[in-house]
């Protein structure tokens, strides 16, 4: 894997350096701003508020068309820099998420639209408010293509009333299990799946779901259940169950005392870092913040490059990332850029351009 990527300067210029270098993303996350209206502090104790003491870790003033016109040209931006199986994540507030989706429809196209995924981020708050609490935001999934794209879900460990609920018999040996059906939609006129099986044919309209042979092997094995009119099914037990795939709802809150304003659950930036992409992947956030998305990609055995404009998110993420072999660019001034290389033992300047 090659040594990860850090430009501590504007996304769009790092953008820009990302397709000179001919460098491809497989794997995009960010959380830009949401169009709050307000400037986000960082303190010495408190890392999270818009109100108080603190200095400004970013401003989020940017609102309505100008809001639209930025992210617009910042998404076209990261397009241009994704490989052909990539996917992107944009987790954004619900005040501007219906406007944002239609961006995406636009850059990306509608039909690589995925998900709308609902995060629940915090506990409920008693507000005194005409309407219902905030727990949620949204990340819409969005995909270079319909069909390339790289896809390895995640699936969740079933709880235990999962597991009684859906394999309600238990056997002899105190092992729950469930039936399903032996046959499938669909007539096989010439194969096999399509013959009579001791005696039986399969229900009008199916097919059975395995050769005689394979159905012959199961009964032996002790697979089948036959019930009191002579119906197969076939035995599933709950110890071989698989989990169950992920829905469009996770429940992921955010840290109780984040690091950086915004910063957001490690456990979610695994999901999606294992679900979109693969070990030796390019992983990008150009709006990297606390640097969650990049510890994630590293740990996980991706290449991370990220960006951040706020010289509050430089330092989170250059404490952060301190043994980690970054090469670490930053913008200087109108005459070029600096490179760094962070290690464990230093950040040595090693050229300039």
């Amino acid at each position: 894997m090659d040594r990860h990527l850090f430009y501590a300067g504007d996304n769009l210029v790092g953008l820009e350096l990302l397709k000179q270098r001919g460098l491809q993303a497989d794997f995009v996350y960010i959380d830009p701003p949401f169009a709050t209206g307000n400037d986000f502090l960082i303190g010495e104790t408190r890392a999270n508020s818009i109100s108080g003491s603190g200095t400004v870790a970013y401003s989020d003033r940017r609102k309505g068309e100008d809001y639209l016109a930025m992210l617009n040209q910042q998404l076209r931006a990261i397009r241009e820099v994704m490989s052909p199986a990539g996917s992107i994540y944009v987790h954004i507030g619900l005040a501007v998420e219906h406007r944002v989706r239609l961006l995406l429809d636009e850059v990306f196209g509608a039909h690589n639209f995925r998900n709308s995924i609902t995060r629940i981020k915090c506990n409920p708050k008693n507000f005194n408010r005409n309407s219902y609490g905030n727990i949620k935001d949204t990340i819409l999934f969005y995909s270079v293509s319909p069909r390339t794209l790289t896809w390895n879900p995640q699936r969740e460990t079933l709880s235990e009333d999962e597991v009684e609920r859906l394999y309600p018999l238990i056997d002899d040996w105190g092992r729950r299990y469930t039936t399903t059906p032996l046959h499938a939609p669909g007539v096989t006129r010439n194969g096999k799946t399509g013959q009579p099986w001791r005696g039986l044919d399969p229900p009008e309209g199916r097919h059975w779901r395995y050769a005689p042979e394979k159905l012959d092997e199961l009964d032996a094995l002790g697979r089948i259940a036959w019930s009191s009119t002579g119906n197969p099914r076939m035995i599933k037990y709950a110890e071989q169950a698989k989990g169950k795939l992920p829905q469009d709802v996770w429940e992921y809150k955010d840290p109780q005392n984040p690091i950086y304003p915004t910063q957001k659950n490690a456990d979610m930036f695994e999901r999606i870092i294992l679900t979109s992409s693969n070990p030796g992947d390019t992983v990008l956030d150009c709006f990297a913040g606390s640097g969650e998305t990049l510890l994630q990609a590293h740990r996980l055995g991706r290449r991370f490059v990220g960006m951040d404009s706020s010289a509050a998110a430089q330092t989170v993420i250059a404490s952060r990332l301190r043994h980690i072999d970054t090469e670490w660019i930053e913008a200087h001034g109108e005459i070029g850029l600096r490179i760094f290389r962070a290690s464990s033992q230093s950040s040595e300047l090693v050229g300039s351009t």
